[in-house]
């Protein structure tokens, strides 16, 4: 379905190679913007969403970027600001799992969660502000219900999780003068590689929990994604916006 065209800028997309980044990457080519696909090891993901998009008809590019690392990022966000238009939006759809109860949960386990989904947010963010303070845009992360209710089992996860959406809150209020708005979406079960990889009889008894008795596709979040990146959201910043078929309603 093709889009109403927001401009004619650019969306820097952050774990854009699967899952919700390619879908909200594809979705945003749709609406016109040109996509750059920021990934940290899957090149052939995401030189194959590069190619989805094209064919298309939309424009994309893929470059690498593993967003614990912070010079990586900056150098992202360079090679963005030399190609042709404006930055208006970035998504931040990286993000990693290492379930296990806290009692049992390797240090290594509990950091590299939180450095992946947290700290990387916070890199991604911090160079989002620099790039767009002069003309403004739309940063938007991806959380989790996870975020908005810990869950046994996800500590180093619903930590990581719930510190974005307390991250989009304090950036909302910081940024707003220069015309930036900050938005997460917090996705409830989605088919992706995350979810596929859970025991079949454990999906579906999650499914069950579900009032509207399915898992989400990542095009349901993606379409959100869009609405909080684009100008039919021009008033609404610091929000978080679960996608969950009403799990946490």
């Amino acid at each position: 379905m093709r889009a109403e065209v927001h401009d004619t800028g650019i969306a820097l997309v952050f774990g854009g190679s699967r899952g919700i980044g390619r879908a909200s990457a594809e979705r945003l080519a749709e609406c016109g913007l040109a996509v750059v696909i920021a990934y940290r090891s899957d090149e052939t993901a995401a030189l194959d969403a590069v190619t989805s998009i094209r064919q298309a008809g939309g424009r994309a590019e893929a470059l690498r970027a593993d967003v614990c690392d912070e010079a990586a990022v900056r150098g992202a966000f360079r090679e963005v600001a030399a190609m042709e238009g404006l930055l208006r939006t970035v998504v931040f759809s990286a993000g990693i799992t290492s379930d296990g109860l806290l009692a049992t949960m390797s240090a290594e386990s509990w950091s590299r969660v939180i450095d992946t989904n947290l700290t990387g947010a916070f890199h991604v963010s911090r160079q989002s502000v620099k790039a767009m303070r002069k003309t403004g845009g739309s940063i938007v992360l991806v959380s989790s219900t996870s975020g908005i209710s810990g869950q046994p089992g996800q500590g180093n996860y619903s930590a990581s999780k719930g510190g974005i959406n307390a991250l989009t809150q304090s950036l909302a209020k910081e940024v707003a003068g220069l015309g930036i708005r900050v938005n997460a979406v917090a996705p409830g079960f989605t088919d992706t590689d995350m979810l596929r990889r859970m025991d079949a009889k454990a999906r579906a008894e999650y499914a069950a929990l579900i009032p509207l008795g399915r898992v989400a596709d990542p095009r349901e979040v993606a379409f959100a994604i869009e609405f909080l990146a684009g100008p039919h959201s021009s008033y609404t910043t610091g929000q978080i916006l679960a996608v969950d078929g009403g799990i946490t309603a």
